[in-house]
């Protein structure tokens, strides 16, 4: 029997994103984001939903654009960090020692120390309460060549993400590789 818990955000696994933009000044600024995921293959398309009080809410709507930056286990404490604080009290990439490069593609900066960023353009965004969420249209995937597998593409295991359990508001590794998608189906 399964136990109601009510309406809750609650989804697993939950990612870990910072997403990184910049402020009028054009200063950098980076915030940890568990809500947000792929939403449209064609064009290429990603969300995150951000609360309106944010720096990072501000930064979006004036710049048009942001970075979702995958972290590995490595930087889990700067991870959390810009979390923690306030862009509007407190310079981030300072605090943190973490390098903001600036996109030559969109208008915000990703994170020289993370394996994986991605650059988008503000394509939508949706008032949902007290998030917003933004759907940029992805320009560019940035992927370390040291995290990238024999066909090029990054691999789980050597990027080391990190997920987000919302229910006890902690940290997990990725996991372990159990099977091809697509694929292990057809064994049924």
């Amino acid at each position: 029997m399964k136990k109601s818990l009510g309406a809750r955000t609650i989804l697993f696994p939950t990612p870990v994103l910072i997403i990184c933009s910049y402020d009028a000044q054009g200063v950098p600024n980076a915030m940890n984001a568990a809500w947000g995921g792929i939403c449209c293959s064609e064009p290429p398309c990603l969300t995150v939903s951000v609360r309106n009080h944010r720096k990072t809410h501000e930064n979006i709507l004036l710049k048009k654009a942001f970075t979702v930056n995958i972290p590995s286990e490595k930087y889990i404490k700067e991870a959390d960090y810009v979390g923690i604080v306030s862009g509007k009290d407190e310079d981030k990439f300072k605090a943190t020692g973490l390098t903001p490069v600036k996109s030559d593609l969109v208008e915000a900066p990703y994170i020289k120390e993370f394996p994986f960023a991605v650059e988008c353009v503000l394509k939508e965004s949706h008032v949902l309460g007290i998030h917003t969420q933004f759907i940029g249209e992805i320009k560019d995937v940035k992927v370390d060549e040291s995290v990238l597998n024999a066909k090029g593409f990054p691999d789980i295991e050597k990027m080391k993400p990190f997920m987000f359990d919302p229910g006890t508001g902690s940290y997990y590794s990725a996991g372990k590789y159990l099977a091809q998608a697509f694929s292990i189906g057809k064994k049924k």
